[in-house]
């Protein structure tokens, strides 16, 4: 059985009047009189058995029951103070929330945020940016977005997109002292590296990328290295070099024209791809599965034209 709470009123007086240690100033804090708060003090000590003050000439002191018990309290009002202003708030729009890694944040799912939002505006998306691993069932996201294996124990797993890395640069590289017509072109160039954490061992690097195309460059794996592909992209857009990038994340660069893929036959496809990860053991709310419709169709449309470019 539920063991029986004390007296609210008599708790609460004494937490007060442990904080301020003074019955006259816990008195103005809860609107009553010094006696009044007296009484719930005593009231409580006749309950639990025991003094829960010191009454001394310099003041009031805690007991070592009333010390021990005060961290306890403090927190047990905090949290309903939290529910009482979360009752007196109007209801809250329906909530979904998502994992995603932060290039893809960045470069693919923000910019068509304005379109999902447009189509439920009573769903509020809360997006966290991270890689950390997958852990759904502790609350933390309704869903996440991960470029990977496909390979996450305990959670209901469908794959997004696939992926495939091509060579990408600004448009002004294709022109000039070092025209870029094709991949022997590139050793004049400065090569831009992906170097993201996502240990796909199918995906190329640049030394394999041009041995595949009969490319001897002595200093392949020279030039920048960047942990991010967003930061990767935006390099290339800058015009400081090639980079290897992943085609899905340069896709609104390379439509926009600030990016052009200067070899036809430069794509390579890799073993990853973007699933979206949802708990096995937590029912789907609406607003989950309504995002998760739109991030499908969004892959669709994004496929159909990945052609185009």
């Amino acid at each position: 059985m539920a063991r029986p709470l004390l007296p609210l009123n008599a708790l609460r007086a004494f937490e007060s009047a442990a904080r301020t240690l003074n019955f006259s100033r816990a008195a103005e804090e809860l609107s009553v009189t010094p006696g009044a708060v007296s009484q719930q003090i005593r009231l409580l000590e006749d309950v639990v058995g025991g003094p829960l003050f010191l009454r001394e000439a310099k003041g009031l002191q805690l007991t070592d029951l009333g010390r021990g018990a005060v961290p306890l309290l403090r927190e047990g009002f905090e949290r309903l103070m939290d529910a009482s202003a979360m009752l007196r708030e109007p209801p809250r729009r329906r909530q979904v929330s998502i994992s995603v890694a932060p290039s893809f944040a960045s470069k693919w799912l923000m910019p068509r945020m304005d379109d999902f939002h447009a189509a439920h505006p009573e769903v509020e998306v809360w997006i966290s940016a991270d890689m950390e691993p997958v852990v759904l069932g502790e609350g933390k996201a309704d869903l996440a977005v991960r470029y990977g294996p496909g390979d996450y124990p305990g959670h209901v797993v469908e794959r997004l997109m696939t992926e495939t890395v091509l060579p990408v640069c600004a448009p002004a590289l294709l022109k000039g002292d070092r025209p870029i017509r094709n991949p022997a072109d590139l050793v004049g160039h400065t090569l831009l590296h992906d170097m993201s954490n996502d240990a796909d061992p199918s995906r190329p690097d640049w030394p394999m990328w041009l041995k595949a195309r009969g490319v001897k460059h002595a200093d392949a794996r020279r030039g920048s290295r960047f942990n991010q592909s967003d930061m990767l992209i935006e390099a290339a857009v800058a015009g400081r070099g090639v980079a290897l990038a992943k085609r899905t994340l340069a896709q609104a660069d390379l439509e926009a024209g600030k990016l052009v893929a200067p070899f036809a036959d430069g794509s390579e496809a890799v073993g990853f791809a973007y699933h979206v990860v949802m708990p096995r053991d937590r029912p789907a709310s609406t607003s989950t599965l309504a995002f998760v419709a739109w991030l499908k169709k969004q892959a669709v449309h994004h496929d159909n034209s990945m052609g185009g470019l």
